[in-house]
């Protein structure tokens, strides 16, 4: 974790400031779309900046991973008779285009920000170099992963939680289309309920795929708690960082 952070996962916030010193937000490329069928909405896109711009200016360090599938999905180019790991390889590239619509979009409100892509492409964003990311949060640049691990057979969420356990990260805040961890499916379901807190032990046992095995793995050894809350709910992503509004957190410690 980061240098001097204290973290505290009862849910209360120190007054006047964010919870953790340095997080990393996962958006998954879906929710880019907006009310579309496919690619980028223009107005999601600036409201998730707007998100880390406020969040930025609460004193955070914040970097970021972006799914792709908004405009490629590895697995179900697969699933139609492609290679799996060409298929992998073009959503890789696919985040890369997210990453960066996503610094543009930071860029124009005045947020500093790097891309850095796990797969090299000098032309267009810097190699991911985990001491320079490290630098660039540190004078308060918003850093965006790009390609996943660079690797195929691994989800954007494996790779979120790689860079958070590389950055030292003192949470992974994984934005999604539903305001926390559901029994359910709460857009099926009408029954389904909110956790307000989970183990990592208990999400896999319970099978509530909120991020691959191997991310929860990876969060549970470095004891990265991992907070879930709604992308589409404006000033949620603050809310969060101070301990308010609605999220799921999920930890080592056992629900009360």
């Amino acid at each position: 974790m980061a240098e001097n952070a204290a973290v505290d996962t009862s849910g209360a916030a120190p007054e006047g400031g964010a919870r953790y010193k340095r997080v990393l937000l996962k958006v998954s490329g879906e929710a880019l779309m907006g009310q579309r069928d496919y690619g980028l909405d223009p107005d999601m896109i600036r409201q998730v900046a707007e998100e880390v711009r406020t969040v930025v200016r609460m004193g955070v360090q914040v970097c970021l991973v972006i799914g792709g599938g908004n405009i490629f999905r590895g697995i179900k180019g697969a699933a139609s008779g492609m290679e799996r790991a060409s298929a992998d390889y073009m959503g890789m590239l696919a985040t890369v285009i997210n990453a960066l619509s996503m610094q543009s979009a930071l860029e124009r409100m005045g947020v500093s920000t790097r891309v850095q892509s796990a797969i090299p492409m000098s032309s267009v964003c810097e190699p991911y170099i985990r001491r320079r990311a490290i630098r660039h949060m540190e004078k308060s640049r918003v850093v965006i992963f790009a390609a996943g691990t660079g690797n195929p057979f691994f989800t954007t969420d494996t790779a979120a939680a790689l860079r958070a356990s590389e950055m030292g990260c003192d949470g992974l805040l994984k934005a999604t289309q539903v305001d926390g961890v559901y029994t359910a499916d709460p857009k099926k379901d009408p029954n389904a309920t909110r956790y307000e807190r989970l183990s990592y032990l208990e999400v896999l046992s319970k099978d509530l795929q909120v991020m691959d095995a191997s991310a929860i793995a990876l969060a549970r050894e470095n004891h990265i708690p991992i907070l879930v809350f709604s992308i589409h709910t404006p000033g949620m992503f603050a809310e969060v960082m101070a301990g308010k509004g609605k999220f799921t957190i999920i930890t080592d410690e056992e629900r009360e």
